[in-house]
């Protein structure tokens, strides 16, 4: 933990300091220094606009992150033990992951108008398409000795699954979750860029129209840094959840 730790944290200087670096030169006059940023940040956090932007973000995310997780996961463990399903569903998510979404929202506008309905669905299209594949991969790569051996105990095919099939799936299908929130957070920005400017979209578009790019970076930096923070708390849970299963990751 130390390790991992310490590393973390000669990463994050590594970074902050040549974006210092790289607004003190300047490499654009519409690129700030990190202690430029982290002050605008400091000055919205203070003011309140900071929270009352992420109230309206977290609506969209939250619902279409757990809307993608339990669905995808469900529609991953049926694609991976049918192959039936698999022939019949599999391409449509390979479909989604493929298609630019930014062509597919203005249908969406149009379907569902410019309310939260349209921004839950951009970040369920981003998210579900990649939990889906990586837990049907997980599963269809079984080993096959594992599920024999089950079988040869007497156990059934609901015991199979649950204390066989989806343990030994996890790291993978935990890896698919952590993608696909990357994905929906993504997602949830980009629907407030193309949809209506609203929460930290609305930040970043506004401070953008009024070359404050300082409060532009620090929104970007926020829903960054708010990212790693859950994909964490997804690896604790991993962890948690599949001691047993419990591998190493580039973050240790």
């Amino acid at each position: 933990m130390k390790r991992s730790l310490l590393l973390k944290l000669i990463s994050a200087l590594v970074v902050f300091g040549a974006w210092e670096i790289a607004g003190r030169i300047p490499v654009s006059y519409a690129f700030p220094t990190f202690f430029e940023s982290m002050a605008a940040l400091w000055r919205m956090a203070f003011d309140g606009s900071l929270w009352q932007a992420y109230a309206e973000t977290l609506k969209p995310l939250a619902i279409g992150v757990v809307i993608s997780a339990i669905t995808g996961i469900l529609i991953g463990l049926w694609i991976g033990l049918s192959k039936w399903f698999d022939w019949l569903f599999s391409p449509i998510f390979i479909v989604m992951q493929a298609a630019p979404l930014a062509a597919l929202i203005p249908l969406l506008v149009m379907m569902y108008g410019i309310g939260l309905t349209s921004k839950v669905f951009v970040v369920c299209i981003m998210a579900m398409p990649v939990i889906v594949l990586n837990t049907a991969g997980a599963v269809r790569n079984t080993p096959t000795s594992l599920t024999e051996m089950g079988r040869s105990f007497q156990a059934s095919w609901w015991e199979v699954i649950l204390k066989i099939v989806i343990p030994a799936a996890s790291p993978v299908i935990f890896s698919g979750l952590r993608l696909g929130v990357s994905a929906g957070f993504i997602g949830a920005i980009l629907s407030e860029l193309k949809i209506t400017p609203t929460g930290v979209g609305d930040i970043i578009t506004y401070s953008r129209s009024i070359a404050d790019y300082a409060s532009m970076y620090a929104a970007i930096f926020s829903i960054i840094l708010l990212a790693v923070i859950f994909l964490n708390l997804l690896e604790k849970l991993e962890h948690f959840l599949f001691e047993g299963n419990a591998r190493g990751y580039a973050s240790d």
